[in-house]
């Protein structure tokens, strides 16, 4: 029997590999997609970890145990009273299940619309462009004129506490507790621990968040990680910072966790451990040892600036690759593989890849900290606006507005170099912020630009005006203005 040939054939359907598979198809080219991702009642579904066990539960749970706490703890501060308000647990997450399963629905329908060929199974790739999918019932090969690699990430592991499926898990488990734990223990306070220890402390947990850096948020520019922290320990997060985990026991259905830090050595007992340490390259069994596939000292598939590997027409891209393990760092680079090999000259430009934290405060930015100018040794002027005297921002908040706004821009040129954002809506804000350096902005061209009012975005407005010393809304001190 003659194996099927594709002009592309993509390895993975999460956010990197379905969007280069629909790009790749929208293109004129025909197109194959594997992936052996499957559903809770055990059956094929597209969207890999993002759609299915990560970004989309993790938001909808998130969304919904924030409603919870405003209805709970500030419903009647805004002259909303409640008679019996109780958490139902199994209807929130039959509600993130239903976005789940809708989202990833929607995938399946623009493969259908576009005439990709959806193929259940892990995928290996074998020399000479051959693609051998697997699955429970049966094996079969496909070739490729060209090989996309999109087969994600997969959560790290620590051998002193490893995980059993039900008191030690990973970040996708925690997304299905039955039930809120009294006490939740969470090692890591990077993205992921800090987004799930705010959902179970908001519906009840006592959160405690092991950090083994000795810095909070080490990758975020320091006064927006400072901001942060400050706001996550008023929330009652018991963020530890230093402390290395040395062993997990689980002993009559708690777990008890000994670290160490400066002070010594401790021990807590949780009901639950969240290892959230980040997440590696998922290239376990990708690939045929015959292939001579390279890979970085992280692990990561070596690729190129336009993600090409070092076999011919074998592309990498999204959590496979160098940079942040993002997905819309992933889609945009498989956009890019995708016109490449249709013979367009598309690029990423990896200078602007926003970072998102979707806790509350909502924590953002683009482009460089300031420390990072620092240490180049780069001039720069900053300008900061509080949240606190945006008139929208105080509407919404559920106590004092909290969080500012940080533009930091070129001192001779003024050119925009970096925005870090904490406070509300900062998630959707951040693309004002990218927007604007896609197009080398300067600080002075957002100053000109009109904001609406009464809205969250007169904030980047207002730090915009900072930069040059004369924010209409914040007092500065006085001295020659421009």
């Amino acid at each position: 029997m003659a194996t099927e040939r594709f002009n592309v054939v993509v390895i993975g359907a999460g956010p990197a590999g379905y969007t280069a598979a629909i790009r790749a198809a929208q293109l004129g080219l025909k197109v194959a997609c594997v992936d052996d991702w499957h559903d809770p009642k055990g059956q094929p579904a597209l969207g890999g970890t993002c759609l299915n066990a990560g970004c989309i539960p993790s938001k909808a749970l998130l969304e919904s145990s924030e409603f919870y706490l405003m209805a709970r703890a500030h419903g009647p501060g805004r002259g909303i009273k409640f008679t019996n308000l109780s958490l139902d647990l199994p209807a929130m997450m039959t509600h993130k299940d239903k976005v789940v399963s809708e989202l990833t629905g929607g995938i399946a329908i623009l493969f259908k619309a576009n005439g990709i060929t959806w193929i259940p199974g892990r995928g290996k790739l074998l020399p000479n462009n051959i693609v051998e999918i697997s699955n429970d019932s049966a094996h079969r090969r496909v070739e490729a004129d060209q090989v996309i690699l999109a087969s994600g990430s997969i959560p790290s592991g620590l051998k002193s506490a490893a995980f059993d499926g039900k008191s030690i898990v990973d970040s996708q488990a925690a997304l299905e507790f039955r039930e809120v734990p009294r006490r939740l223990g969470v090692i890591g306070a990077g993205v992921i621990g800090l987004e799930l220890g705010s959902v179970w402390r908001r519906l009840g947990s006592e959160v405690v968040l092991l950090e083994a850096q000795e810095t909070f948020l080490s990758m975020a520019d320091e006064q927006l990680a400072r901001e942060s922290l400050k706001q996550f320990t008023a929330q009652g997060l018991d963020i530890r910072l230093g402390a290395r985990v040395l062993e997990s026991r689980v002993e009559k259905g708690s777990v008890a966790v000994r670290y160490q830090d400066k002070n010594g050595e401790h021990e807590e007992t949780v009901d639950r451990l969240i290892v959230a340490v980040g997440r590696r390259p998922n290239t376990d069994g990708l690939y045929d040892q015959e292939v001579r596939l390279l890979l970085d000292e992280w692990g990561c598939v070596h690729v190129d600036a336009h993600c090409r590997t070092n076999l011919p027409d074998v592309y990498a891209i999204g959590d496979l690759v160098r940079g942040p393990m993002l997905a819309h760092k992933g889609m945009e680079e498989g956009i890019m593989v995708a016109e490449r090999i249709a013979g367009r000259t598309t690029t990423v430009n990896y200078d602007i890849v926003p970072s998102v934290i979707y806790t509350q405060p909502e924590i953002a930015w683009v482009g460089k900290t300031e420390q990072e100018l620092k240490s180049a040794g780069e001039s720069y002027r900053a300008g900061v606006f509080p949240f606190a005297a945006n008139g929208r921002a105080r509407a919404l908040a559920l106590g004092e507005a909290v969080g500012f706004i940080k533009i930091l821009a070129e001192k001779d040129t003024d050119r925009v170099r970096g925005v870090h954002l904490v406070g509300p809506g900062c998630s959707e804000l951040v693309a004002v912020a990218a927007l604007a350096m896609s197009f080398s902005a300067t600080s002075e061209d957002i100053m000109l630009t009109m904001f609406a009012h009464p809205t969250l975005s007169e904030v980047m407005h207002e730090a915009s005006l900072a930069v040059a010393g004369h924010a209409i809304h914040m007092a500065q001190p006085r001295r020659a203005r421009s």
